[in-house]
């Protein structure tokens, strides 16, 4: 199978890319670097010639209300280069719970992404999956000082990026969802304790304190953005105080 994987050159996507490929699938990475622009459609037809799936894993350079433009502009190009290459599956990685935070502009603009996936036409998924092991050290910078780290008591359920990709793979090797798999980790965490989990195995002496006004997961509300019961959520085998310690 010939898989196309916008946004191969990243976090997720290179080792989506490499899975494929162990798999035995054609499976080819494509970016700005490779002269794939997902913006302005430059070099979209192309990577997608002869294509029987694409994985779109591009990211909005931003977080703000300027992410809604940038993941229309860019569904509405790879739909359109997909359908007239005749691609017949189209797989998105999204987040667990995205339309339960609307006041996050950045959880709209996934919304948006996963809609315009739902109205377009090609068979498409969505992967969800809940917040990056990888991603700690960036939310511990947000609220933090040289004693202090504020964190709210948000529920979290991290998930590894390689148990990402690899959920991301299984689905695009498949055949079309017409609908969502939901990916998390193994373990619920408050995100304040697992600020605490983190700096102690690091060795970092800094404070966790929590404030439930701080930081972005503070506009998240009680457990919205972890699996429910009747989700039927993937759960990864990854459990981060492991990770850590590797």
């Amino acid at each position: 199978m010939k898989i196309a994987v916008i946004g191969g050159t990243g976090l997720i996507g290179s080792q989506v890319v490499d899975i494929l490929k162990a798999a035995g699938h054609e499976a080819e990475p494509h970016a700005l670097s490779t002269g794939v622009d997902l913006l302005t459609g430059e070099g979209l037809a192309s990577a997608l010639a002869g294509a029987d799936v694409v994985v779109n894993l591009t990211n909005s350079p931003t977080f703000d209300d300027a992410s809604l433009a940038f993941f229309r502009q860019t569904m509405d190009n790879l739909l359109e280069a997909a359908a007239k290459e005749g691609v017949g599956h189209a797989v998105v990685l999204s987040i667990v719970g995205a339309e339960l935070v609307p006041e996050l502009d950045y959880y709209r603009a996934k919304v948006l992404q996963e809609d315009i996936l739902k109205e377009g036409p090609v068979p498409y998924s969505i992967v969800r999956a809940t917040q990056f092991f990888e991603f700690m050290d960036a939310v511990l910078s947000w609220t933090a000082d040289e004693e202090t780290v504020r964190l709210p008591a948000t529920p979290l359920r991290p998930i590894a990026a390689a148990d990402v990709a690899q959920a991301v793979a299984d689905v695009a090797a498949g055949s079309p969802l017409g609908g969502t798999r939901n990916v998390a980790g193994a373990d619920v965490f408050p995100l304040d304790e697992l600020g605490r989990i983190t700096l102690a195995a690091r060795g970092d002496k800094r404070t966790v304190t929590t404030d439930d006004q701080a930081g972005m997961f503070s506009a998240v509300k009680g457990d919205a953005i972890i699996p429910k019961d009747g989700d039927d959520a993937r759960i990864a085998p990854t459990r981060y105080r492991d990770w850590l310690a590797a």
